[in-house]
């Protein structure tokens, strides 16, 4: 039988087949070698080590409530925000590039970013998830406001739920990807490198004999350079060799990334949750000062489980349970080559459906606040090209 995370499924649990909506709450087991006696005393997760609440991790509000927000993702599965053209309704806006995700507009000294509700996965556009742009433009607004101590970043204002206005920086051509587990399902996750034989990772020295899953010693860096149809893993050395940043960058933006990811592990726990791993991104400004851009541990640039069953779940060979786009993933390669295939199946409603209301759980359980969920009144495009332009004539 399925296990239900508190908070996400109904109370009712059904069978579920290798080919379920639902693939990571399989209860299918994961090889373990059975004379590791689990984990090593040096790297073994327990309940005590990760100071794991017995408090349930979701709001008493999101379980009284997930009817009828479900209900409203279902009435904007057809609505979603998909594309956006503001370079042609708001004058000030000269060009626009289309990222994965976010939609990137120009306007001089300034970048007006409209996060889509476009989710991606394997380098590549898999669906369109109800809320998920505003689900991840107010996430990541919340993580900014609370890392200041650790580093500046370029946002300047969020005039709209799924816009924010950030300075102009240049940006690092590099990705910094911090892991505490073993674990993924991507060509260059971590365990896919690890099983198929790499002991050594953009750098870091992995021990033998770990398992899937398993919570590393340490946090590691792992940096991907940004290619154009995929992420391609890169060493400290390459980085510096290559010109893309200089050793001085390199640290300062290394030291941030590690402490950005503590940080957040830390909060997450605090909140019933594992960080388990992370992307962040990193630009310069004018004056020379290294700012955090992009995004900050959303759904979509970080993994996360449920820590109160992480350990149990572990011990026994199960998956764990997930709160991020891991299962939409693990459904497509289950039904395809997302990697290969020039044209991939549609996601079935009921997995967009949950993962829309995944998003919301998550951002919840995060903020302590509640997601508000925007209205059909006015339409999505009207009122994103009015708050941009009164936004942009208060900066001129």
């Amino acid at each position: 039988m399925a296990q239900s995370i508190p908070g996400l499924n109904p109370a009712t649990t059904k069978p579920i087949s290798k080919t379920s909506l639902l693939p990571s709450f399989v209860t299918t087991k994961i090889s373990v070698n059975k004379n590791m006696n689990c984990l090593s005393t040096k790297t073994r997760t327990t309940a005590s080590s990760l100071n794991v609440s017995n408090q349930n991790p979701s709001l008493n509000l999101l379980n009284n409530r997930r009817q009828d927000v479900v209900e409203a993702i279902e009435h904007s599965l057809s609505n979603c925000l998909s594309e956006t053209n503001l370079h042609q309704t708001v004058p000030s806006l000269k060009s626009k590039i289309r990222g994965k995700v976010r939609d990137i507009y120009d306007c001089g000294d300034y970048l007006v970013m409209v996060t889509t509700d476009r989710q991606s996965a394997f380098d590549r556009v898999l669906a369109s998830i109800p809320f998920k742009g505003q689900v991840l433009n107010e996430t990541s607004l919340w993580w900014f406001d609370k890392t200041r101590h650790i580093t500046p970043n370029a946002v300047v204002s969020s005039p709209d739920k799924n816009v924010t206005i950030a300075k102009k920086c240049t940006v690092f051509p590099v990705e910094f990807v911090v892991r505490g587990f073993v674990t993924g399902s991507t060509d260059t996750s971590l365990w896919t490198v690890y099983k198929n034989g790499v002991r050594n990772y953009c750098g870091n020295a992995l021990p033998e004999g770990m398992v899937k899953n398993e919570k590393l010693s340490a946090n590691i860096l792992t940096p991907t350079t940004k290619a154009i149809d995929h992420d391609v893993p890169v060493t400290p050395d390459e980085i510096i060799k290559r010109g893309l940043m200089t050793p001085d960058d390199y640290d300062e933006v290394r030291t941030k990334a590690l402490s950005l990811f503590e940080f957040g592990q830390r909060v997450a726990l605090e909140h019933g949750l594992l960080l388990v791993d992370t992307k962040y991104e990193f630009g310069k400004g004018a004056d020379g000062t290294i700012y955090l851009i992009d995004e900050v541990h959303t759904p979509d640039s970080s993994r996360y489980w449920i820590a109160n069953s992480y350990e149990e779940r572990f011990r026994n060979g199960l998956e764990p349970e997930n709160v991020d786009k891991e299962f939409l993933r693990l459904w497509f390669k289950d039904h395809c080559n997302p990697y290969e295939d020039k044209v991939l199946p549609d996601a079935p409603k009921e997995l967009v459906s949950e993962l829309a209301w995944r998003y919301i759980f998550l951002y919840e359980t995060i903020t302590k606040s509640k997601f508000e969920i925007p209205t059909l009144e006015v339409p999505i495009h009207a009122r994103i090209t009015q708050n941009v332009s009164m936004a942009l004539s208060s900066l001129s």
